[in-house]
């Protein structure tokens, strides 16, 4: 990952170090700022230290002793591999080394051998069985389009026939490309295989990463659920009807499913010694999952339970250690089915797809992901869609003017002084805002305030969070639409959960609003497990909490606005992204404004965010 790790968390790296030195009796000052410098890496999100390819925390100072280390990897290598500290994978050192260079802590180590281990077991596992003549049927009228044959290929028609073949499914694609709603098809479709086949219907796990996800996911899947609902009616297709019916729409957090054991994040009701009781588990916003997590949903998975993996592989990655989607996806190289899949997809769509000259002869990873190409959401030439399209590629001319055209779903806008709204920002935060602060209805209210959000890459600083939360509210305040914000719980004050909580059950992410009208006491309103419904909670049983007209961009992720404003941070900052300012991008449906300079935009789509770990290599060789 890009940028200086030098921080209070450094205090952290230097005790282990010093800690595995005085428990080993090794004082070798490469092995101690070494693995100084490998807990400062999986802080920043890596999964190792690549001592060929060493991320900027390398150059940094020293976590030891205040000096820039010299870095010369065969010494460093050298020193590792004669240290009793450290091994090749086998016994029980608590660093391990590989034969690439990349070390690591080796519970880290672990989960990357289990995640790679158990991800190329499921993809080499299909069902070659023939489509039954009804399902074949359903899987052609399901998606065609109004007019005609599909599309050719049509890519969420191959995605639910792959789901339906195989163990593995990877689903990606950008924003409005239907990821949902193909997995809403599949459910339907191994519901009706399973009842023309006569077996039990499956049952099935929906899982997010975050409250809010797990939340979106809910209110996707209804929706979609009554798009085929709709179109089995239309058509007359009594089998998908009935299948469609039994399509679930409960979503949770993959902790919650899991069943964390006390306070651990690392502990699991459920494991490899107590499997889930599930035949069909699908994961969606899955770019936002860590490998610890990762590894621990495959433990816990049935040998016969089929995994569906959903999400954008272009999207910012976990805060936590690893870049697992991106490394299934093997993001950035092209790969293609196998012939035996090409010939299988084109018996079973009627021709609709032709076998391609570049298919590998051999089975493998790539016959388990499905990339969805067509937007629904923008069109082709929509301002939103050609800016994320250029970001996503990297060209930061075609982004710059993609940004600046006279499409009115884009917007260009200075970059903020130092703690300072500039008038743009303040105008859009009053218009914004008012409709839901001037509902009284709880659920109005939530349903107003998800149409926009402010988002910047920083919590705190200039221009953070922090600042701009405090600014917005007093730019509301003074313009007469809140009122008594010196006051906690002031009436319309929305808030942002920012930790687990199972008692309460309200996660991560969690979104309410304050409600304080009249005489009565403060309340805070979240949306309920149902659509529709509302939860209301007293202040005092909050999680930790925080106020919420501004969100960083890694918040917002699973979340969905009408309109966004994106503010970057000055140039230079290593947050500065290809992957952040795509996420922020795209979290807009129908207008995004991006605040910044020209030189600072560039930065962002030219830098990507490489985080150094093994999973790709043990995946793709």
């Amino acid at each position: 990952m890009n940028g200086n790790f030098v921080d209070s968390g450094e205090v952290l790296d230097r005790q282990l170090a010093r800690a595995l030195a005085e428990l080993s009796g090794d004082t070798t000052p490469e092995v101690q700022q070494a693995t100084a410098l490998l807990s400062a890496a999986v802080r920043s999100g890596h999964v190792c230290l690549d001592l060929w390819r060493p991320p900027a925390l390398a150059t940094a100072e020293d976590a030891l002793e205040g000096q820039a280390p010299d870095w010369d990897p065969r010494d460093w290598l050298a020193a590792l591999r004669g240290s009793r500290l450290v091994g090749s994978g086998d016994g029980d050192t608590p660093l391990v080394l590989d034969a690439s260079g990349r070390l690591y802590l080796r519970r880290y180590w672990e989960y990357e051998r289990q995640v790679a281990a158990s991800l190329k077991e499921r993809a080499l596992a299909c069902d070659d069985r023939p489509l039954s003549p009804v399902v074949r049927q359903l899987v052609r009228e399901l998606f065609t389009e109004p007019g005609g044959e599909p599309r050719e290929p049509n890519w969420q028609q191959v995605a639910a026939l792959v789901a339906l073949r195989r163990k593995l499914c990877v689903i990606t694609g950008g924003p409005g490309t239907g990821k949902t709603y193909s997995v809403a098809n599949v459910l339907a479709l191994l519901f009706a295989q399973a009842q023309e086949r006569g077996q039990r219907r499956p049952r099935v796990e929906l899982l997010a990463p975050t409250g809010k996800a797990a939340q979106r996911l809910s209110e996707s899947l209804q929706a979609n659920k009554e798009k085929i609902r709709a179109l089995a009616q239309a058509r007359a297709l009594t089998s998908i009807a009935e299948a469609a019916e039994a399509i679930p729409t409960e979503a949770k957090t993959i902790h919650r499913c899991l069943g964390v054991v006390g306070e651990s994040s690392v502990r699991f009701y459920h494991n490899a010694d107590n499997p889930l009781a599930v035949d069909v588990v699908v994961v969606d916003e899955s770019s936002m999952i860590d490998l610890s997590l990762v590894a621990h949903l495959l433990a816990a998975l049935p040998a016969h339970a089929r995994l569906v993996l959903v999400g954008d592989e272009n999207q910012l990655a976990s805060v936590e250690a690893g870049s697992v989607l991106g490394d299934i996806c093997n993001l950035g190289a092209h790969s293609t089915f196998s012939r035996a899949q090409w010939e299988w997809l084109e018996r079973e769509t009627g021709g609709s797809v032709a076998v391609p000259g570049d298919a590998p002869a051999s089975s493998g990873l790539w016959d388990c992901i499905v990339r969805l190409r067509r937007n629904f959401r923008y069109g082709a030439y929509s301002g939103i869609g050609r800016l994320a399209d250029a970001i996503c590629r990297g060209d930061a001319s075609a982004a710059w003017q993609a940004l600046h055209s006279n499409d009115g779903s884009v917007r260009a806008a200075a970059p903020l002084w130092p703690r300072q709204l500039s008038a743009e920002l303040r105008q859009s935060c009053r218009e914004q805002f008012a409709s839901y602060i001037r509902e009284s209805d709880a659920q109005a209210r939530l349903r107003e305030f998800g149409k926009f959000r402010v988002l910047c890459a920083n919590r705190s600083g200039p221009v953070g969070v922090s600042f701009l939360n405090q600014a917005i509210e007093w730019e509301l305040e003074g313009a007469g639409l809140l009122q008594n914000t010196r006051e906690r719980w002031y009436d319309a004050r929305p808030v942002l959960v920012t930790e687990n909580n199972y008692w309460v059950r309200l996660f991560n992410g969690d979104l309410g609003i304050v409600m304080a009208q009249g005489k009565q006491a403060p309340r805070v309103v979240f949306p309920g497990s149902r659509l529709g419904e509302v939860r209301e909670l007293a202040p005092g049983r909050l999680p930790e909490h925080e106020t919420a007209f501004a969100m960083t961009i890694h918040k917002s992720q699973g979340s969905e606005f009408d309109v966004v404003e994106v503010i970057l941070p000055r140039l230079g900052s290593p947050l500065l992204t290809r992957e952040l300012l795509y996420t922020a991008v795209t979290r807009a449906k129908s207008s995004v404004r991006v605040h910044a300079d020209q030189a600072t935009f560039e930065q962002a789509v030219n830098q990507r965010i490489q985080r150094s770990s093994g999973l790709r290599d043990a995946l793709w060789g």
